[in-house]
C-alpha cells in the first residue's frame, strides 16, 4: 500500500493569520495545506499581485505544498467561468495542482435538471484549455446538490479530460445514503482529492448533523481510507475541520492534532 499523505484545510483557522495556520499545521506533522481561508478570509481570486506573492512565500516558508485552492465557484451559477479562470491562474501561481469547485443547485424536474448539468459541463469544457496549459485540474466536490457521487460521476462522464475530476468529501455522500465502496467505485478513475471529516446525526443542529472529532461520529472515514489505500490512491487526504462555518466546534489546536494522530493509527492498522 502507498503511504498516505495528509494535509489540512485553512478553513479550521478563521481567527488566525495564514502564517500561524501553516506554522501550526507543520508543527503537528501535516505534510500539505489546502487553502480556503487566507488570514481568516475566503480567498479572493482578484487579490493583488503583492498579496498573491505573500501567500506563496508564507506557505513556502512553512515547507508545505498547496494541495488545492478552494474556490466558491458553483458550476450551475449564471456566470462562473471568469471566476474559475482566475482561480486556475491563482492556483498555478501558488504551484497547486487543483482548484476545488462546487456543482451548485439543480432543479428536481428531469428536463431542467439535464439542462443545468449540461451548462455545468459547458463551463468545465471552456476551462479545459487553460487548465491544461497551466497544469491545474478542476475538482468537483461531493457537495450541495452534487453531494451524491452519482451526480458528480454523471457530469464527469460528459467531460472527456483528465483535467477535470472529483473531490470526495467523506461526509456528504454518506449523508445521501451512499456507502464508501459505491463512492470509490464511481469516482476512482477521476479522483483528485479526498477530504475527511466526521459527524453524527443531531436534530439540534442545522442540516440535522453535528460535526465531531474524528472517530466520534458515524461517517465511515476508516473504511474510506481502506479503499483508497487498497486501490493505490497516491493523492492527498485533507482534513477539513470547518471551524469557519461552525464556530461552536473544537479549536483547531485540539481537532487537527487529534485527526492526524487517528488517521496515522488507522493507516498503520490497515498496513498491518
Amino acid at each position: 500500500m502507498n503511504e498516505m499523505r495528509f494535509a489540512f484545510s485553512t478553513l479550521a483557522f478563521p481567527g488566525a493569520t495564514l502564517a500561524t495556520a501553516v506554522s501550526l499545521g507543520r508543527s503537528w506533522g501535516y505534510a500539505g495545506v489546502e487553502l480556503r481561508l487566507v488570514d481568516g478570509q475566503l480567498i479572493d481570486p482578484s487579490m493583488s499581485a503583492p498579496d498573491r506573492s505573500r501567500v506563496k512565500q508564507t506557505v513556502a516558508a512553512a515547507g508545505l505544498p498547496v494541495v488545492a485552492v478552494d474556490s466558491s465557484v458553483r458550476l450551475t451559477d449564471t456566470e462562473p467561468a471568469p471566476e474559475l479562470h482566475r482561480f486556475l491562474e491563482l492556483a498555478n501561481e501558488w504551484e497547486s495542482p487543483l482548484v476545488r469547485v462546487f456543482g451548485g443547485p439543480l432543479p428536481a424536474e428531469p428536463k431542467p435538471r439535464r439542462a443545468r448539468l449540461e451548462k455545468a459541463v459547458g463551463v468545465l469544457e471552456a476551462a479545459i484549455p487553460l487548465a491544461e496549459r497551466l497544469g491545474v485540474a478542476v475538482g468537483i466536490e461531493t457537495h450541495d446538490d452534487f453531494s451524491a457521487s452519482s451526480v458528480v460521476a454523471e457530469v464527469l462522464a460528459m467531460v472527456d479530460s483528465r483535467s477535470v475530476g472529483a473531490v470526495w468529501d467523506s461526509h456528504h455522500p454518506y449523508r445521501m445514503g451512499e456507502a464508501p465502496a459505491e463512492v470509490y467505485d464511481r469516482l476512482r478513475p477521476r479522483l483528485l482529492l479526498a477530504q475527511v471529516k466526521d459527524a453524527r446525526r443531531s436534530t439540534a443542529h442545522k442540516g440535522g448533523w453535528q460535526l465531531v472529532l474524528l472517530g466520534e461520529g458515524e461517517v465511515p472515514v476508516r473504511e474510506m481510507l481502506g479503499l483508497l489505500a487498497a486501490g493505490g490512491y497516491d493523492g492527498w487526504v485533507s482534513v477539513e475541520w470547518e471551524k469557519h462555518w461552525h464556530p461552536d466546534i473544537e479549536e483547531p489546536t485540539v481537532a487537527l492534532p487529534q485527526h492526524l494522530k487517528l488517521l496515522k493509527e488507522w493507516m498503520q492498522e490497515l498496513n498491518g
